[in-house]
């Protein structure tokens, strides 16, 4: 692993393959580590001719924290959100997506393609928006618009969500509560087996567990508001990817994307839920490449360009 300085912060990344090749950009969703993305989705894009980065946000893992800013009360943003009321968040998503900027630009790479799981959809469909030049193909994956208008996410996945370990709570304990979450949103057709779950949750946890700066980013969520009607500026080729079994953002939230994102196409999994299960890993991989692919072949000479040095 290593960091860079960006946007004003320090970002902890990975780069994987040859820095030659095209380069996938994995921007991950709320409260989650770089080591969310499996090693296997990660190894697969490099297979197939990628030069794959993924990273940790703001306020996740070990890029910088915000802990200087409290989280405020939560069911309060929630009532001024759902009253469409505005929400006061230490940073906006916005920021989010020009902390990505910075990275490709501290590494180098001119245009990348975009994939974002939940949150990380949201960035990436921001990137899309506020940095065309830079974003050769956009994946939204589990993601929304916004809309408040949409359905809101089952009560026990919700609950299971804002439910917070005690402070005092060990690793073990902290690794059963997170098996609880993921078993409420996970994908009922393809449950993530017991000991992997464990395998993947002790390594994020052990690595890094920022449960305030959970909060900042959920804040920052709310507080930025519906896309609706940026997302026609969209040019990138985009690819949209939800379940149909997801009870924390219900598959309504990824057709109202795709039909906001003009030409974008809708890739509905049935069974799958609000995770990564090691079962889909090879379609994810499939799905995520081809349609980088296919971008690349409309703008080879564009996709994966570099930076000029500087003068």
């Amino acid at each position: 692993m290593a960091s860079v300085e960006a946007n004003g912060i320090r970002i902890e990344y990975e780069s994987h393959g040859d820095p030659a090749r095209p380069a996938i950009v994995l921007i991950m969703g709320l409260g989650m580590q770089l080591v969310a993305w499996p090693d296997e989705l990660v190894e697969g894009l490099v297979a197939r001719g990628f030069r794959v980065v993924r990273f940790d946000n703001r306020d996740a893992g070990l890029s910088t924290q915000f802990d200087e800013h409290p989280a405020g009360p939560i069911a309060a943003a929630f009532m001024r959100w759902s009253l469409g009321w505005p929400v006061s968040a230490p940073y906006l998503l916005d920021d989010m997506a020009n902390d990505t900027i910075g990275l490709l630009d501290a590494l180098g790479i001119a245009r990348a393609h975009v994939v974002g799981a939940s949150m990380g959809g949201m960035i990436a469909q921001l990137l899309a928006i506020r940095h065309p030049a830079r974003v050769a193909s956009l994946t939204s994956m589990m993601s929304s618009t916004s809309a408040r208008r949409l359905p809101q996410p089952k009560y026990d996945a919700f609950f299971a969500l804002i439910k917070r370990p005690a402070r005092d709570a060990g690793l073990d304990d902290l690794v059963d509560h997170f098996v609880h979450l993921f078993h409420v949103i996970g994908s009922p057709a393809y449950v993530t087996p017991l000991p992997l779950l464990q395998e993947r949750l002790r390594r994020g946890l052990a690595r890094a567990y920022r449960p305030f700066g959970t909060l900042r980013q959920l804040l920052a969520i709310l507080a930025s508001g519906d896309r609706s009607l940026l997302l026609p500026q969209i040019t990138a080729p985009t690819l949209v990817i939800h379940g149909d079994a997801d009870p924390l953002v219900p598959v309504a939230h990824g057709e109202d994307t795709a039909a906001k994102i003009p030409g974008a196409m809708l890739k509905v999994i049935r069974g799958m839920g609000h995770d990564l299960p090691p079962q889909l890993l090879p379609e994810l991989t499939e799905l995520i490449a081809a349609h980088c692919a296919a971008a690349d072949a409309v703008a080879p000479a564009q996709a994966g360009a570099r930076s000029p040095p500087a003068n």
